[in-house]
């Protein structure tokens, strides 16, 4: 038993650095490299169609943006301010790579909550997601044009169903 001790100690030596390894740590996805396009600072003007929302007008937003340490979502913060309303939001944008989509999530300061799923074609990117209004569930569409490095335009569409979008709001933003 004493011969077989000093046996064990060496095997366990070298056994168990094998055995307690960390994993790797994780990289991010080359697609979240795309999401670089919307770090910085962005001026908003947009153009609200009147409907469900309100009556219309105009409102101004301001939206900073940059990655959370490690590289995995890009954080944002920003405001709105129109003649009706002003608030603020945080949303995190990041990329699944087992659906293969981006994602955005998005809470702002009238209580809202929005989970949207995005694709990236291009110079286009296109959002995503179910709301809930009143009793009923409507799809909603945000599309991102990219113009140059540092302005795009957007359009936020609704519909009951997804065969017919109304636009809600549509604008340009130029990165500061």
């Amino acid at each position: 038993m004493t011969r077989r001790l000093p046996f064990l100690f060496v095997f366990l030596a070298a056994v168990l650095p094998y055995i307690y390894a960390q994993p790797p740590m994780p990289s991010p996805a080359p697609e979240l490299k795309s999401l670089d396009y919307f770090v910085g600072t962005w001026k908003m003007d947009a153009d609200m169609k009147p409907g469900p929302y309100g009556p219309g007008g105009k409102m101004t937003m301001t939206e900073h943006n940059e990655w959370m340490p490690g590289n995995f979502f890009v954080v944002s913060h920003s405001e709105a301010k129109s003649s009706t309303f002003s608030g603020t939001g945080l949303a995190v944008m990041g990329y699944d790579p087992d659906e293969k989509v981006y994602t955005y999530h998005e809470f702002n300061s009238m209580g809202e909550a929005t989970a949207s799923k995005g694709t990236h074609n291009g110079n286009t990117w296109s959002w995503t997601s179910d709301q809930k209004m009143g009793d009923k569930v409507i799809q909603t569409r945000f599309t991102i044009k990219e113009l140059s490095p540092g302005a795009y335009n957007f359009k936020y569409e609704m519909s009951p169903d997804g065969s017919q979008w109304m636009t809600v709001m549509d604008g340009k933003a130029a990165k500061q």
